[in-house]
């Protein structure tokens, strides 16, 4: 399968209720500050709405999105994306003590090893004391290393803590249309957050250092493109059976 024709799919898989999507409590894993909002905004605000607010864990400290910057050295900007990930997470309803920062290194999250063990056994015991059923974690065809890390942690949580897992799009939107994927079948579900859409949008934006006009002394450092935004304007997000 293209690229191409699996967004197109996502545009159209049936929708379905909250209960239907995470039943109980949610686990959301997110590889840096601003992908919680980016692709799980709608879910958090709406589980919080219906009185069950996720666990959600940002798994880097996010330091890599301004590497020449002088102005912003990695202590001052890992403390900056974790205000901003309090923040947009406030402002969708999250209580303080369900946001987590694993605080690992970004773009080297572990995929094997002994670290990606430990992680893992980590997470197990936040699903064990949060009592979660689902969790939550990117595409595995997202296109970054990070992205890809915390798939595989999501595949190996399932395995051993016996949770239900999706997976949520965000580079995988971007990818272009005529790489192809392989064998991959696109399955899954939408979620209707047109109530929560303002909770989402807002936070997105309160990821201010992602948008370029916070940190001014770093010309190619990362910059949250217009088109990705666009995508997540919609009314609905896409969680795919992983």
């Amino acid at each position: 399968m293209k690229a191409g024709e699996a967004q197109v799919l996502f545009r159209s898989l049936p929708f379905r209720s909250l209960d239907e999507i995470a039943p109980g409590n949610a686990l959301i894993l997110a590889p840096h500050a601003d992908d919680e909002s980016l692709g799980c905004g709608g879910l958090i605000a709406h589980l919080c709405a219906a009185g069950r607010p996720p666990l959600v864990v940002i798994a880097t400290d996010g330091v890599g999105s301004h590497p020449n910057s002088q102005a912003w050295p990695p202590s001052r900007l890992r403390a900056q994306r974790e205000q901003e990930a309090r923040e947009a997470t406030t402002a969708l309803g999250l209580p303080s003590d369900h946001l987590v920062f694993l605080g690992l290194p970004d773009t080297a999250a572990p995929h094997e090893g002994e670290d990606f063990r430990r992680v893992i056994r980590q997470l197990a015991q936040f699903v064990h004391i949060y009592r979660c059923g689902t969790v939550f974690v990117p595409w595995r065809h997202d296109p970054h290393c990070d992205h890809e890390a915390v798939w595989k942690m999501g595949v190996a949580l399932s395995g051993e803590s016996a949770v239900s897992l999706f997976s949520y799009p965000v580079w995988g939107w971007m990818i272009p249309p005529h790489l192809e994927l392989g064998d991959e079948k696109i399955q899954g579900v939408r979620l209707d957050i047109s109530a929560f859409a303002a909770h989402k949008k807002r936070a997105i934006r309160l990821h201010a250092s992602q948008y370029g006009g916070l940190i001014d002394d770093d010309p190619e450092a990362f910059r949250l493109p217009e088109q990705l935004l666009e995508i997540f304007d919609a009314p609905y997000e896409v969680f795919l059976c992983s």
